[in-house]
């Protein structure tokens, strides 16, 4: 192998790297144009590298192309590391599980190349803007006859209740997204336009920071166009033109984090400084639009939406939509919220708009378009069908409708792939319904330089492989009517093997950096380091959000959940299988809690009556998906714990998915086996309970402890409050707090054996027990310790909001009062189910359980939905 490398990469002073490069690469598919020569291929013998590449490969340093293969995997290795993620099929179960793919060399475009596009854009996105403005206005256009009012009005983007709105800041287009493909004569041409939520603004910056690194040198020497300042206009330009000016606040919607693009949304809403929200997180009241959070409502002055319009308003969209935020639309049509981009811009995606452009720009601007988009035909129209149909075969089908429930959508399709029987079908359709297809000139665009690592290669050496390559570039608006082109771009690279007209990611593709050159100056504005002075550091405040917060109190509930169940379900084997299985009050005891904590069916004969039916009943149900059951409780551990994956270190992450996959894989699998018996059933508790003292450690001790943190704590007090309280309830009803075994049980599910008889020895007095277990604040599994934990983190919680307090405290009971002597008064005495007895332990037990429901319902009112009927709860 050595010496095959030494062959294939001569030595540095046997060859100039360039030459080297040429060497290697393959020549672009014959008419094709050739990115790395800078011409079209000519099927001959290729020599000679394009000036800019040939400036690349002499700046990969000194290892040169010895080192490609170590900089791919590390290249890959960084990907992974960073989670960056494309999932194509959205899996709601298992989550965003395909990493991004970005190939190792960049696309580079030269600044003439630049300037012809950057030119063009501009204009383009000028002329949408005001088609939009006029469609959403006079519709004149219409009217006129310059844009057909079928393929306007009929189309399922256009939104009729924005019409006569006008949007904040008389911008309807924040961003636009214009791909372009090169045709074999150097020549770049639009292919389609994107202007509802376009995607990669997120995904090139990822790409930029991941090839930047591998090739630094390069980098530097070529003076690569930087992309922060463009981003930081874009977010400027929204603050501006909100109603609130610059000190509007700005959120980036997302539908989340079961998105394809879930990952781009979260990275830029960081990048940018933006709040990342979903629409539960979000409420209009009078007409505008608030962000719920721990601290009240904050009013949100912008929006860019990363979701299409129809799901944005169930009340006048989509009625079925969970994703949007009812009366956003009206919140709009007051001015009081600007979104970006406007809703109503679907129609512009069309790809029959793209061949009225050209009059549409002579009518609006006076401007012939300088960046051409390829021949289009909309279908709609009789006399184009009739011109068009017999070029079936070098055009590419597409729907005019793409993605609409109500007309034909389909994969666009290369007629040239056609047999003659399958054109006739397609011709059939198109004369039926014209209107939902549109035909475009298929053009050969042009290839770039792939690095093919020697694993990937066929030759057992590393190669330079040629790859269709289309590219997207991104126009941003800095003003009103202003707007600017990002200095670079996303470039979407066709996968091995795939048809040269096509670069997908959905069909195995890949994608690439793309370096501007700039031809002087280069912009060292960044986003990266924000320079903030000590005193804005010390009044910078985390902002959570309802529904973080509300993510963080259920995750808090599940863990503690999940702990008592593997406890009680370890408790209960232990009995049935040990010396103390002929205690009746410790069996009726175990039996109740049992079927209180649902871990076994109300109909299962209790453990008194049917021993060995009640233990098999209770291990087949374990990891069956029925609420209740630790399976249950884990999996729905996990998916709180995926709402606030951001705010989890990677470990802690790991954890919790560990722990739920390995509970239910085992279950399953002694399910299937004969003979699962209780011996395995311990050994799996016993392993949960282990994840679940590794997951308790890191919310204790590796979370920050704001007020997410403390609500999760107090979701996790709760629970323990509820469980604990109506624990030692049952036990005293069914007696076996006066039966031995049953006394050393219910220490044990208390998690308290080993203090009480290191305080108490081998007495079982019930004054000992209620010390221990009700009045103790020293031990965190009494109820007098939770109780005061509870006061103290909800004490802190609305620190902020002093009323809050006063709501919310009254309904825990205040271990100050609570006297020992008083709680143990017939306590002892009194036989099970006979009389009442202990008159007071019993009411503060009652009022412990009541407190724990109150107590979330309060919570929830207040801080997750923001209702005003607080009072009524409590």
């Amino acid at each position: 192998m050595e010496q095959a490398l030494n062959t294939l990469f001569p030595g540095p002073g046997d060859e100039p790297p360039a030459s080297l490069a040429a060497s290697l690469a393959a020549p672009a598919a014959h008419g094709h144009f050739d990115e790395l020569r800078g011409h079209a291929a000519r099927g001959s013998a290729e020599a000679g590298l394009a000036p800019e590449w040939a400036r690349f490969f002499e700046h990969l340093g000194a290892a040169g192309f010895e080192d490609l293969d170590r900089r791919m995997a590390e290249l890959r290795r960084q990907i992974h590391d960073n989670g960056v993620t494309y999932n194509v099929y959205a899996d709601a179960e298992n989550g965003p599980q395909r990493p991004w793919s970005v190939d190792l060399f960049p696309l580079i475009l030269a600044p003439a190349d630049w300037r012809r596009i950057e030119t063009g854009v501009l204009q383009r996105v000028r002329v949408l803007d005001r088609v939009m403005a006029d469609v959403y206005g006079p519709q004149r256009l219409l009217a006129s006859g310059l844009l057909p009012a079928a393929l306007v009005l009929g189309h399922p983007g256009y939104l009729r209740e924005m019409h006569g709105s006008a949007p904040a800041g008389d911008t309807f287009l924040h961003i636009a997204a214009f791909d372009l493909a090169r045709g074999p004569d150097g020549h770049w041409w639009v292919v389609s336009q994107r202007t509802q939520a376009p995607s990669g603004l997120g995904y090139l910056l990822e790409n930029r920071l991941a090839i930047s690194r591998q090739f630094p040198e390069a980098f530097d020497a070529m003076q690569v166009q930087r992309l922060a300042g463009t981003y930081s206009a874009l977010v400027a330009g929204l603050k501006r033109m909100s109603p609130a000016g610059d000190d509007a606040l700005i959120a980036l919607l997302t539908p989340g984090p079961y998105n394809e693009t879930y990952f781009e949304h979260a990275y830029l809403a960081r990048y940018l400084g933006l709040a990342l929200v979903e629409g539960s997180d979000l409420t209009v009241r009078d007409e505008r639009l608030y962000l719920k959070t721990l601290q009240g409502l904050k009013p949100v002055h912008g929006l860019l939406k990363r979701l299409d319009d129809e799901f944005l308003d169930p009340l006048e969209l989509r009625s079925d939509s969970t994703l949007g935020v009812p009366g956003l639309l009206q919140a709009v049509r007051a001015g009081h919220l600007l979104v970006a981009n406007a809703p109503g811009s679907a129609f512009l995606e069309s790809p029959a708009l793209l061949g009225f452009l050209p009059a549409l720009a002579r009518h609006l601007l006076g401007e012939e378009l300088s960046l051409p988009a390829l021949p289009t035909w909309w279908c709609g129209e009789r006399a184009v069908l009739d011109e068009v149909l017999p070029q079936l075969g070098d055009c590419v089908i597409k729907p005019t409708y793409a993605g609409s429930p109500q007309h034909d959508s389909f994969d666009a399709v290369l007629g040239d792939t056609l047999n003659r029987r399958e054109r006739d079908e397609w011709a059939g359709r198109i004369l039926r319904s014209g209107d939902e297809h549109t035909l475009q000139s298929q053009l050969p665009i042009s290839q770039m330089p792939t690095w093919r690592s020697l694993t990937a290669s066929r030759h057992g050496a590393g190669a330079i492989a040629p790859r269709s390559v289309m590219l997207r570039v991104f126009a941003v608006c800095d003003g009103p009517g202003n707007w600017r082109v990002l200095p670079g771009g996303m470039a979407r690279v066709a996968g091995a093997g795939a048809d040269s007209g096509i670069a997908s990611m959905q069909r195995g593709g890949s994608s690439a950096d793309v370096w501007v050159l700039a031809p002087g100056h280069v912009d060292p504005t960044t986003l990266l380091r924000p320079t903030l002075s000590p005193a804005a550091v010390a009044q910078r405040v985390r902002l959570v959000t309802s529904r973080a917060a509300e993510n963080l109190f259920w995750l808090g509930r599940y863990t503690e959940r999940a702990e008592n169940t593997v406890r009680l379900a370890r408790l209960a084997l232990q009995v049935l299988n040990g010396d103390d299985q002929s205690s009746q009050p410790l069996l009726a005891w175990i039996s109740a809690m049992a079927e209180d904590n649902a871990l076994v069916l109300p109909s299962v004969p209790a453990a008194t009556q049917a021993r060995r039916v009640f233990e098999r009943s209770l291990i087949d149900g374990l990891g069956r998906p029925e609420r209740g059951s630790v399976g249950f409780n884990l999996r729905a551990l996990r998916q709180a714990a995926a709402g606030v994956r951001e705010r989890l270190a990677h470990e802690q992450w790991a954890i919790i998915v560990r722990a739920e996959e390995e509970f239910l894989r085992r279950s399953a699998e002694h399910a299937c086996a004969d003979g699962y018996q209780a011996v395995d059933a311990m050994r799996l508790l016993e392993s949960a309970s282990g994840y679940l003292a590794a997951i308790t450690g890191g919310q204790t001790d590796r979370m920050t402890r704001d007020d997410g943190w403390r609500l999760l704590s107090v979701g996790r007090h709760i629970e323990r409050l509820s469980f604990l309280s109506h624990a030692l309830a049952l036990a005293f009803e069914a007696g076996a707090v006066r039966d031995a075994a049953g006394f050393e049980g219910v220490l044990a599910l208390f998690d308290s054996t080993i203090t009480f008889h290191a305080q108490y020895q081998q007495t079982r007095e019930v004054a000992a027990l209620l010390d221990l277990l009700v009045t103790d604040r020293d031990n965190p599994r009494s109820l007098g310790w939770v109780a005061q934990t509870l006061r103290g983190r909800l004490t802190r919680l609305a620190e902020e909001r002093p009323g809050e307090l006063s709501l919310l405290l009254p309904a825990i009971p205040d271990p100050e009062q609570w006297d020992l002597a008083g709680l143990c008064r017939g306590a002892w005495d009194a036989p099970a189910a006979a009389r009442p007895g202990a008159p007071e332990l019993q009411a503060l037990l009652q009022q412990c359980t009541e407190a724990a429901h109150v107590l979330s319902d309060a919570i929830g009112a207040l801080y997750f939905t923001h209702s005003s009927d607080v009072h009524a709860l409590v």
